[in-house]
């Protein structure tokens, strides 16, 4: 009876001194926050964490390390390094986990936020992404993995309006042929500064392409148009970068014809 007495007494203390130690959470509205608001509040709640931290790896709840904010999770550069998905409030609906040290993304980092309609992961080391990871992301429209260290793109949402994969290790045999065939929605595909040796299939509601600073060294009648047809006209491409490859474009006249914009890169 004393020791649970004793208990009881230490588990008080605990919760006054962690309330005296980070405050009550300030209650949040998006799109009410003065600018540099949400970098200034991380930076001193993980200064405040940062002394709670003894060893520098404390496994602590994800919003005391980022913030939490009203279906959003910001966190950015979190000291102590975080090296995996955080795991994430019920309903959150947008991900914001740049510049960190994440490595790897599993089958389940997500399978209980199926909110989620944005995650941009961009900056991290990671080099590897199971290919379910995002399976039952059904309302993932916007996924941004630029500046990772990626050489196969997994399975991707089929809602995706937008997708961002600049600048990791890609190469063509570690994009499916159809890894964007069932995405009827996107709108955005930026695949620039990889190793991608050819243009890989573009649904046809894309808009902005960006494949500049690849190794693709050719194109064809069936990379944008339809060689079987003629009247085929692809009006939805407004952007199509591929400068710094080594293809030279004016040697595939008829691969654009159906197309109202020439896109960007070596003619000669």
């Amino acid at each position: 009876m004393k020791a649970l007495l004793i208990t009881c007494l230490l588990a008080l203390w605990l919760t006054a001194a962690l309330a005296r130690t980070f405050g009550p959470e300030p209650q949040l509205r998006p799109g009410s926050l003065p600018n540099g608001y949400i970098s200034e509040y991380l930076k001193s709640r993980r200064a405040r964490v940062r002394r709670l931290s003894v060893s520098g790896n404390a496994d602590l709840p994800t919003c005391l390390l980022c913030v939490c904010l009203s279906g959003s999770v910001y966190c950015e550069e979190v000291s102590p390094d975080m090296t995996s998905v955080p795991l994430l409030p019920k309903e959150t609906a947008y991900l914001y986990a740049r510049f960190n040290k994440i490595k790897k993304i599993g089958r389940n980092d997500f399978g209980d936020t199926v909110t989620l309609k944005r995650i941009d992961l961009t900056g991290n080391v990671i080099s590897e992404i199971d290919d379910a990871a995002f399976s039952k992301l059904t309302l993932l429209e916007e996924l941004s993995l630029a500046e990772n260290r990626l050489a196969k793109l997994p399975a991707l949402p089929a809602k995706l309006t937008s997708f961002n994969a600049n600048s990791n290790l890609l190469k063509t045999k570690g994009v499916k042929a159809n890894a964007f065939k069932k995405l009827t929605g996107l709108a955005n595909l930026y695949l620039a500064n990889n190793q991608l040796e050819a243009v890989p299939f573009i649904p046809e509601g894309v808009r902005i392409l960006h494949l500049q600073d690849n190794n693709i060294t050719e194109v064809n009648t069936d990379t944008f148009c339809k060689s079987d047809n003629s009247y085929y006209l692809r009006l939805s491409l407004s952007e199509v970068r591929m400068d710094g490859n080594p293809v030279v474009l004016s040697k595939y006249p008829d691969s654009f014809t159906c197309m109202k914009v020439l896109p960007v890169g070596r003619y000669r």
